[in-house]
């Protein structure tokens, strides 16, 4: 563990790295410079906002996905459909009311959980010198390799590149490969935690947890420090006859363990069965829409507020020149109190509003007649002023909204009540451009530069304020008027929340809207992460920034890195990177996480991971270990806080290819007789996944405006691990007769004119018919019909939703879904068949057809790409 708590820079962004401070982002853009040789990401970050629920889920029984090599998923997540440079809407079909196909049963995604013993043995070691008093038996839990494995798989909340570490350091520090882990810190596990109704045990010296791998002194119930060693009382409580004894304690037996604090910080709150009832959600809604738009949010506003619980409270606030903020005390009258949105209002104002005669929040049960008939009092934008020059004081809009939430208190003073995170959720149609927090309507305006900068500021100050109220605010937009993303992004991020960018109000717009309203998983969050040894953590990535905390002064050598989480999400996930300071002379390695949060409940919970890793002298053995999937998400994600704009990316696209050339370099094999290199077998998921990211829309060129790759990048760098791999690389599916799916490689192999293609990248799922298919108008829409369940139970929980397009063979969209695939046609018959199997079970007509249908372009494959940096890929797994 290091000797000193990291350095962290000031700023939502927090690093680790002791490498030079990148400079605050910028959304201009900047000179294009010539990438150097492979670098470790530039340092200390700590990244934006973003976010999942468990990955393996069984959708159910009948058809299934075949599949030689299923990787993990994308079950239970999604980002935001395009706002800007989007396909036309798609083709509709006429497909049946049933599905033809029946649900189905999906392949498993992360990791899976290995069934973990409690009884796992706690064998006796010999007392370390100065422990034994004759009297103590000293007792340590020891686990073989394959228990730390299912110990690891029963802490899904952590996912690890590699399950073992390198004791030397030269090798284990190779940046270009790296060590780290996805930690999801409110993620909800299957089976649930172990649950503890008292406080846990700590190191004295360094604030560990006492956990399943502690040595134990069962005569006096003395417990020894993973992390420091030290030697630790546990109050008589690990005192026990025999070792069997112990695994009756939770937290000796289980990886994760969840204690629950019995006393309250707010006296005499007692926490409800329903969060819902104690936790607010104020709608903000932009009244400055053409009729078309509006009539599409007026569906998915009216839908919304029926999925609510009933015991929900809602608020309504709208903007445009002016604030409205709507009584719900009126059991069908919408009426509501104007305040100007050219200056935020003042403290009197906002006592006058909140003790006034009016209700602003109500719970469902009683202001559902009023909210439906708001919603339909909303009129049209009937002013002859184009969509981006029109006033919208949205700034001021959200500052009525959290005064609505916080309330009066009997004290006279306004203090946020109790309960839990309360939400602002913005439907946008345009960009901020009145009153506080706001730019110019042109980009001509001689003093936009300065304007824009203080924009930037007040919002983030806004969300700032927002989270210390325990609210969170997600920003919808939609529509095809430029939000400005880049004013936008401060106020949703610094907050907790997230920028979702639309089509329209539309569906996708509804269900996220819905979900938005339930995800929620806690606040007040801090996580503590603990290395033993000479491990260090040198970068966080995720929705949180440094915290400070006082625990130096309560513990004496406590070097935890500190993170403050925005909020504590399923759908959020930290990427965490470490390295070691030496080389390692244990023969494991510890790591431990400490979750502390308020549960929708507002019950206090310390969320306990302890991981134990074995420290390997083999690379071979080491390699062996690496889970590439994880792998290539950790280093998506540090590739990604560098590619700040277009020309970021086009740099970062080449720093790609020089880490495939490290990797090789460093761990691979000079072929005989040959200049070309092997890439190592061990990691032969690890190209394809990288070249996915090289070519995708993370760091690519299909997306059409930099506000869409932003607001992609920033749902990116917090996302959970099955989000992001999909995000990452897409997961494709063909239909087969019967309503079975098979599984195949994201190659443009997969496009035959008689199938049906499901092509899953995250934000965006894909349904493409094959030309011959949809000439036969029963099988097509049986097809189409077995897709579109496939698509919806895939995204079922996903937030953001993505949107979903079908289109046929040849149509304008169908760019959309080929320019997403690797381009293997171009390969030699031989090297198809060895990466897409599925061809060898085509007739040698349908090859040629196959064959015949592609477009020549220069784009190189998956293979000439791996052979253009001296890189012989390795045989698929």
């Amino acid at each position: 563990m290091a000797d000193h708590q990291p350095n962290f820079p000031a700023g939502y962004s927090v690093g680790i790295a002791p490498s030079t401070p990148e400079p605050p982002p910028s959304r201009r853009p900047e000179p294009k410079i010539s990438p150097p040789p492979f670098t470790p990401p530039p340092g200390p970050i700590f990244a934006p906002p973003t976010i999942q629920p468990p990955p393996n889920q069984i959708l159910s029984p009948s058809p299934s996905i075949k599949s030689s090599q299923l990787s993990a998923n994308g079950i239970r997540t999604g980002g935001p459909p395009p706002h800007l440079s989007t396909p036309p809407g798609p083709p509709v079909f006429s497909s049946p009311v049933q599905p033809a196909a029946v649900p189905f049963r999906t392949s498993p995604a992360t990791p899976q959980p290995v069934a973990y013993s409690s009884m796992s043995s706690l064998s006796a070691s010999p007392p370390p010198s100065g422990f034994s008093d004759g009297n103590n038996e000293y007792q340590r839990q020891v686990s073989t390799d394959g228990d730390d494995m299912a110990a690891l798989s029963d802490a899904p909340n952590v996912l690890l590149s590699a399950r073992k570490v390198l004791k030397q350091k030269k090798l284990m520090n190779v940046p270009s490969l790296g060590f780290g882990a996805l930690v999801s810190p409110g993620r909800e596990v299957l089976h649930g935690p172990q649950i503890i109704q008292r406080d846990p045990h700590r190191c004295q010296n360094c604030g560990a947890y006492a956990n399943l791998y502690c040595n134990i002194l069962l005569g006096s119930g003395q417990w020894q420090c993973i992390i420091c060693r030290n030697l630790n009382g546990s109050e008589g409580e690990y005192i026990a006859s025999t070792k069997d004894q112990l695994l009756n304690l939770p937290e000796l037996a289980f990886p994760l363990v969840d204690f629950i604090q019995t006393t309250n910080r707010r006296p005499g709150f007692i926490p409800v069965s329903d969060s819902r009832v104690s936790a607010p959600i104020v709608i903000v809604i932009d009244d400055s829409l053409d009729e078309p738009h509006l009539q599409h949010l007026q569906s998915s506003l009216h839908a919304f507020i029926d999925s609510l619980s009933p015991t929900t409270r809602i608020g309504i606030v709208s903007y445009g020149r002016t604030v409205s903020v709507y009584d719900l005390s009126e059991p069908s009258i919408a009426s509501a109190d104007l305040l100007p949105g050219h200056v935020s209002p003042s403290q009197d104002a906002l006592k006058q509003l909140v003790y006034g005669t009016g209700i602003y929040l109500s719970p469902i049960h009683n202001a559902l007649p009023v909210v439906h008939s708001i919603f339909s009092s909303l009129r049209p934008y009937k002013m002859n002023v184009p969509e981006g020059s029109r006033d919208r004081a949205m700034g001021v809009a959200i500052e009525v909204a959290l005064a609505v939430i916080q309330g009066p208190s009997p004290s006279g003073e306004m203090t946020k009540k109790p309960g839990g995170s309360s939400r602002v959720i913005v439907c946008a149609g345009g960009p901020n451009t009145y009153g506080p927090g706001s730019v110019p309507h042109s980009f001509s305006h001689p003093n936009y530069p300065h304007m824009e900068k203080t924009a930037l500021k007040w919002m983030e100050h806004l969300g700032r304020e927002a989270h210390k109220r325990n609210t969170v605010i997600d920003v919808l937009c939609a529509g095809t008027c430029p939000v400005r993303v880049p004013i936008l992004q401060p106020l949703a991020k610094s907050s907790g929340g997230v920028l979702v960018l639309h089509d329209d109000f539309g569906e996708a717009f509804g269900v996220n809207l819905q979900r938005a309203s339930t995800r929620a998983g806690g606040s007040h969050g801090l996580m503590e992460i603990r290395c033993s040894d000479d491990v260090a953590v040198t970068q966080v990535i995720g929705p949180g920034e440094e915290a400070v905390t006082d625990n130096h002064e309560a513990f004496k050598n406590d070097n935890a890195v500190a993170i403050q989480m925005l909020s504590i999400e399923e759908t959020q996930c930290f990427a965490v990177s470490m390295e070691t300071r030496g080389n390692l002379k244990s023969d494991f390695v510890y790591l431990q996480f400490g979750i502390l949060f308020s549960n929708l409940y507002q019950a206090d919970i310390t969320r306990v991971i302890t991981v134990r890793l074995q420290a390997v002298d083999s690379v071979q053995a080491y390699l062996d270990s690496v889970n590439d999937e994880v792998a290539a998400v950790l280093i998506a994600k540090r590739s990604l806080l560098r590619a700040k704009n277009f020309n970021d990316a086009v740099d970062v696209r080449k720093t790609v290819d020089e880490r495939i050339k490290d990797i090789t370099s460093k761990f691979g094999a000079q072929m005989p007789k040959s200049k070309l290199y092997q890439f190592p077998k061990e990691l032969c998921n690890l190209p394809e996944l990288l070249f996915h990211l090289r070519r995708g829309p993370l760091l690519g060129s299909i997306l059409g405006h930099e506000d869409e790759r932003s607001v992609l990048r920033d749902i990116f760098l917090n996302a959970c691990f099955d989000l992001s791999l999909r995000m990452v690389a897409p997961r494709c599916l063909m239909h087969r007769e019967g309503g079975t799916f098979e599984e195949l490689p994201a190659h443009d192999l997969v496009m035959q004119s008689d199938a049906a293609v499901v092509l899953d990248h995250g934000t965006d799922v894909f349904i493409w018919l094959g030309a011959e298919l949809s000439a036969q108008e029963g099988r097509s829409a049986a097809a189409l019909a077995a897709c579109r369940t496939l698509a919806e139970e895939l995204t079922e929980l996903r937030f953001p939703a993505p949107r979903i397009l079908a289109f046929k063979e040849g149509s304008s969209q169908a760019r959309y879904f080929v320019s997403r695939l690797i381009p293997a046609h171009k390969d030699p018959p031989y090297e198809q068949e060895a990466r897409f199997p599925q061809l060898r079970t085509l007739s040698t007509e349908q090859r040629t057809k196959l064959k015949s249908s592609f477009i020549h372009f220069d784009e190189p494959s998956f293979c000439e790409w791996m052979r253009s940096l001296k890189v012989l890929a390795p045989e698929p797994s």
